[in-house]
């Protein structure tokens, strides 16, 4: 299939934008990644086209880390239609699954750390004592 061919409502352009949106990148920084000759611009013209140049889509696809094959063939609704497909569903297998389900009672854990620091407290006042003797006798020395 090349880049004629591509199917309808995939938008090459705007998958470059979804997928440079996602890394975090603007498009000046998209722009320096490809080289001296891009500009943001350049990118922003690239981002409106519906398909892409095949040199330019491995370009591109190489300075956004991701394959040629991503940029191609993204169709954002078949994902969207995934994702409300998982998580509108009417079964209660979806939503069991995203409860938290705690094996521990919160305020026995809190019981053990102040049990914890208390004995750790103990320690270091014994600690203390024992230095304080340990001056006295040099000192009574």
């Amino acid at each position: 299939m090349n880049t004629t061919d591509t199917p309808k409502n995939i938008h090459q352009g705007r998958n470059v934008k979804r997928f440079r949106e996602m890394l975090g990148l603007k498009q000046e920084a998209l722009a320096i990644a490809l080289g001296e000759e891009w500009s943001q611009k350049r990118v922003s013209l690239l981002e409106s086209k519906e398909t892409l140049e095949p040199e330019i889509l491995s370009q591109v696809a190489k300075a956004l880390k991701v394959p040629e094959d991503s940029i191609k063939n993204f169709d954002e609704e078949a994902a969207i239609n995934i994702i409300n497909s998982t998580f509108t569903s009417n079964d209660n297998s979806t939503s069991i699954a995203y409860q938290p389900n705690f094996t521990f009672n919160p305020i026995d854990k809190l019981v053990e750390l102040f049990e914890e620091n208390k004995k750790l407290y103990e320690r270091l006042l014994q600690s203390e004592q024992e230095k304080v003797e340990i001056l006295k006798d040099k000192h009574n020395k």
